[in-house]
């Protein structure tokens, strides 16, 4: 039963009995001080345990006092006001609240803990699945809430969809709660090597992309298409490949089809063929124009365009235009055999006057290897009657050729995208055909586990 309020003093020897007492019957204003003592405030058997206001950090008191006392649920320990604000009195215990980063298995990779109470010093965070355990260590970083660590040999040799536990122990000797990670495969495909930090995968044939289930790619990448080939009698150079280097895109799971282009095939009776088009990913690059020959064809479009083919009517044909974003035009020829550079990724084809034109210079890129390499260059133009060669684009275009004694042009570099020579040959020399021939392409993928 509920009694009423009762003063201290008057209570004497007599027995009170609590459950008697309605919720805030007596108030601490009406208890004398001195009244209770040390000897009244034992709490009976060693289980017990004193009920100490608890609560949120946003539930602290709005006005506290000095000396106030309470367990700081959002932060895991006790906690007293003084008159510098609240201060941590016990070892906080480190709560894991969210995770990045995956286990691969049989590669190197890091993963990332957030959440409160990793401490100041020097944390360690230990990996356990099954019989199997071992440790990392690192300083928490941001006010000690991130830690990042390299994943244990001893744990990424573990099998695929293994389950991983994970705990951190700060610098109190406190542990957490584990968090878990499955053990993820690595994504296959191209060749692949380690390459400045980045697993990188290179496709100089078309294949399989394979991602597998349960992981998600930051990454980047080359596309290149075929070089178009040069084309025969004081003709153009063969356009560039389509090229477009993408960064920072989302690659999840799943098998992605990797096409790699092909080089335009050489003329055997008039003109040559345009590359082919590489495709990864949704993306399409064009492979590059070929080029035109005297009396047979006008030069094509294509990832860059193929150059003009000189003419002797007083007429003469300009270069053929490339795509927007994946290269450029190719170069005019003029009314005097003299055949225009085929396009490149970095630069249109070079002009006829009175040399043939050269290719239009490619882009460099360095995901292959971790060198800058140029790539999709155009071919440079033929010349019936002059000596001085136009030479090729960097970034694999062939040079072109003159018709006496000068030997036969060069064809674009296998897996650059490069443009073919022009031949400067009378007539179908089907002789040259192959030494016309585009570069094949090339697809890069890079990205870090």
């Amino acid at each position: 039963m509920a009694i009423r309020k009762i003063n201290a003093r008057a209570i004497g020897t007599d027995v009170i009995v609590a459950e008697d007492i309605a919720a805030n019957a007596i108030t601490v204003s009406e208890i004398q001080d001195g009244a209770v003592t040390v000897a009244k405030t034992a709490f009976g058997s060693s289980t017990a345990a004193l009920n100490l206001p608890s609560g949120t950090t946003g539930q602290r008191p709005g006005s506290p006092a000095i000396g106030m006392l309470r367990f700081n649920t959002t932060l895991d320990c006790f906690e007293n006001y003084t008159s510098a604000g609240w201060f941590k009195v016990s070892a906080p215990t480190p709560i894991i609240t969210t995770t990045s980063g995956t286990i691969y298995n049989s590669s190197t990779s890091n993963i990332t803990l957030n959440g409160l109470n990793f401490g100041a010093g020097t944390a360690t965070v230990t990996f356990t699945s099954g019989a199997t355990t071992a440790t990392a260590t690192a300083t928490p970083t941001a006010a000690g809430s991130t830690i990042t660590v390299a994943v244990p040999a001893g744990i990424y040799a573990l099998a695929v969809s293994t389950v991983v536990s994970v705990t951190i122990r700060n610098d109190d000797g406190m542990t957490s709660v584990a968090t878990t990670f499955t053990v993820r495969g690595v994504p296959t495909g191209g060749t692949i090597s380690t390459v400045t930090g980045y697993r990188t995968h290179v496709f100089t044939s078309s294949g399989d992309f394979v991602i597998p289930t349960g992981v998600t790619l930051t990454a980047d990448y080359m596309i290149v298409a075929g070089g178009g080939a040069g084309g025969n009698w004081h003709a153009g150079g063969g356009g560039a490949g389509g090229m477009v280097v993408n960064t920072n895109q989302t690659l999840t799971a799943g098998t992605s089809s990797i096409i790699v282009g092909a080089g335009g095939a050489g003329g055997t009776s008039s003109v040559g063929s345009n590359g082919s088009n590489s495709v990864a990913f949704g993306n399409t690059m064009f492979g590059g124009g070929r080029g035109g020959s005297y009396i047979y064809a006008t030069p094509a479009s294509g990832g860059s365009g193929a150059g003009g083919n000189g003419t002797t009517n007083g007429t003469f044909n300009g270069g053929a235009a490339g795509t927007a974003g994946q290269g450029n035009a190719g170069g005019n020829a003029t009314s005097d055999h003299y055949g225009g550079g085929g396009g490149g990724k970095g630069a249109a084809g070079g002009n006829a006057t009175t040399i043939a034109g050269a290719g239009g210079i490619g882009a460099t890129n360095t995901y292959a290897n971790g060198s800058a390499q140029y790539y999709a260059g155009g071919g440079g133009g033929g010349t019936w009657n002059d000596s001085n060669i136009a030479l090729g684009g960097q970034g694999g275009g062939g040079n072109g050729s003159y018709n006496f004694n000068s030997g036969p042009p060069t064809p674009g570099a296998a897996n650059s995208g490069g443009g073919g020579g022009g031949s400067g040959s009378q007539g179908n020399n089907t002789s040259y055909a192959a030494q016309t021939t585009g570069g094949s392409g090339i697809v890069v993928i890079r990205y870090i586990l």
